[in-house]
């Protein structure tokens, strides 16, 4: 990454304040906290198409059932196709209110109660829970953390597929946001084909690239479903939509009835408007997204360097979460983490969230205007400065 990254001809408002107090807002209203960063999504205005679309929506006095008409599937068809080359048909496509969702009906349709389902850990910590309230088994391939860079550990990966039904993907990773190259997953591919396991690839955080990067979709194989959603991209998780894709004809008949028993394929009265919107009209705010993204990111590395250069940010090259390496401090993450809150009013996701082998790491949501920013970076600091000097049992009691 480039030192001194600077914004060029911006167009939109990623700068403004807003104020989410009193919107039932999951960050803001919850826990009551001063600085929420822990939860996935973004303090930013949504693209100015996906307003207007909504809001012209909302003026027609009636809000009763709707359906998912071609437009939707057609605009991620037309998305995924001219910015990853990913080919989609409508016959192999379904709608769902979310990815999580669709994974727990995917679970329910194609495995047992007791089967075994594999993660790569550090990972997503609601695919723990999905798996152990549908009464399944967690399946862990820890992912190798050397020199700074995770790796998947192909070794472990081929021992554990053995004894799974299904594989659970992440791409790009959430926490540690990295995209996996290609040979990684033709590599995978491989091992779940020799093992016969189905794989769900998450790839809700696909859009959400360092400028000039691009992710690299899970190829469509016999074997292969793929979750996808622009709620992440656009904040629009509020909206509920999201598809399911694949080409094999007993999975896609599976999983239909599954997402229907659960009432999990009816959609939502302004989704609609919304994720066309978002696809067909949004794209350039997206690329200024990315790059207000990426600055953050920058502020965020040359901040520890210079103020905290015990902790570590982990390399990445996606999303908008940052994994901090906070193993120098020789504190449980959890602890750290309640630290942070009853002393600066920050909140940082905890890494034992994510899996055993992240409890030296912190993720930061780094998607809010610089200010804001700032702020959390100095309580960060001020955080850390008071642990060193009273201790963390002390500032606590």
């Amino acid at each position: 990454m480039k030192k001194g990254y600077t914004m060029k001809n911006t167009k939109y408002d990623f700068q403004s304040i807003v104020d989410r107090h009193d919107t039932n807002c999951v960050k803001w209203d919850l826990f009551g906290d001063e600085f929420p960063m822990w939860v996935a999504d973004m303090d930013f205005k949504v693209a100015p198409p996906i307003q207007e679309a909504v809001l012209k929506r909302s003026n027609h006095p009636v809000y009763g059932y709707t359906f998912v008409p071609d437009e939707l599937f057609n605009a991620y068809i037309n998305w995924w196709n001219s910015r990853y080359d990913f080919k989609m048909l409508r016959k192999d496509m379904l709608y769902s209110i979310g990815v999580m969702p669709s994974i727990s009906s995917i679970i329910r349709c194609l495995t047992e109660e007791g089967d075994g389902i594999l993660i790569q850990s550090p990972v997503y910590h609601v695919f723990y829970y999905v798996i152990e309230d549908n009464n399944r088994r967690v399946i862990v391939n820890q992912l190798s953390y050397n020199g700074g860079k995770y790796e998947i550990d192909f070794d472990d990966l081929d021992e554990k597929l053995s004894k799974s039904k299904l594989m659970i993907l992440c791409n790009p990773h959430n926490p540690i946001g990295k995209i996996w190259s290609r040979n990684d997953l033709d590599h995978i591919l491989e091992l779940c084909e020799k093992h016969n396991v189905v794989l769900i690839s998450d790839e809700i955080h696909c859009d959400l690239t360092d400028p000039n990067i691009s992710y690299n979709p899970f190829k469509s194989g016999n074997n292969v479903i793929t979750c996808l959603s622009p709620s992440k991209s656009f904040n629009i998780a509020g909206f509920q939509s999201s598809i399911v894709h694949t080409v094999n004809e007993e999975l896609y008949k599976k999983i239909k009835l599954q997402l229907h028993i659960d009432n999990s394929d009816s959609c939502n009265v302004f989704a609609v408007n919304a994720v066309v919107a978002a696809y067909n009209e949004s794209s350039g705010w997206l690329e200024e997204l990315k790059s207000v993204l990426y600055r953050n990111k920058l502020i965020v590395r040359d901040f520890l360097l210079n103020e905290l250069p015990s902790l570590k940010l982990v390399e990445s090259e996606a999303t908008y979460l940052l994994w901090i390496d906070c193993s120098s401090l020789g504190i449980p993450s959890k602890s750290l983490s309640d630290f942070l809150r009853e002393n600066q009013g920050l909140f940082l996701s905890p890494g034992i969230d994510f899996g055993q082998n992240g409890d030296d790491f912190l993720r930061m949501n780094i998607a809010c205007p610089e200010s804001m920013l700032i702020d959390a970076l100095d309580r960060f600091k001020k955080g850390i400065v008071d642990l060193n000097t009273v201790g963390i049992n002390e500032s606590l009691d």
